[in-house]
């Protein structure tokens, strides 16, 4: 039992050596993928960068959701099979994770205007769980957001992403795109494209 817990604290430690390299949502893109064509920084207009932060993915379209269990809000371990039968929009962030701090007051604010129709789920993949995240909740005082919790990093590592990344899930557990990057999820392109859930 002691080797199977220094084993799980040592891969724990080399995931967080991963992300921590890797970086949280790098907002720049490499030299050979430039766009020439793009305004320079001086010339774009606030909406255009904004825009920009976050990119929509389409290329998993129709993929079922991962069964990775976490804790939701009540502690209570749970599936995305759990909200069978609604639509799931699911938020991966960490406390430690800049855009995702950024994007969660405009999160907050679109979970109060889709409650009812689509559930948003915040998880956190912090590795301390309760204890970081609790107190930042607190003082964050979002109206509508609840954090749930992923301290093993199942979805993050299991799923291959940087942070943030928001995946909208139809009401049968089918992904219909990803966010990567920081996004302003009181906008109207995004609640465009939370509708397509239906």
């Amino acid at each position: 039992m002691l080797l199977e817990l220094s084993l799980r604290s040592a891969i724990s430690l080399l995931l967080v050596s991963v992300l921590a390299i890797g970086g949280c949502d790098r907002q720049s893109q490499p030299p050979e993928q430039a766009n020439a064509a793009a305004p320079a920084p001086d010339t774009a207009d606030e909406g255009t960068a904004k825009a920009k932060i976050g990119t929509v993915d389409r290329s998993h379209k129709g993929k079922a959701a991962p069964s990775f269990a976490f804790k939701d809000p009540a502690g209570k371990n749970v599936t995305l099979a759990s909200f069978r039968g609604k639509p799931v929009l699911l938020n991966l962030w960490a406390t430690w994770c800049a855009p995702c701090i950024k994007e969660m007051p405009t999160l907050d604010a679109l979970a109060g205007d889709i409650d009812g129709k689509v559930q948003v789920i915040a998880l956190s993949q912090d590795l301390q769980g309760a204890a970081k995240v609790d107190p930042f909740f607190a003082k964050a005082g979002f109206k509508h957001l609840k954090s749930s919790l992923d301290p093993d990093l199942n979805f993050s590592v299991g799923m291959n992403v940087n942070l943030p990344t928001t995946i909208l899930y139809d009401a049968e557990g089918k992904e219909l795109w990803r966010v990567s990057g920081g996004f302003d999820w009181a906008g109207k392109e995004a609640r465009d494209l939370v509708a397509e859930a239906g």
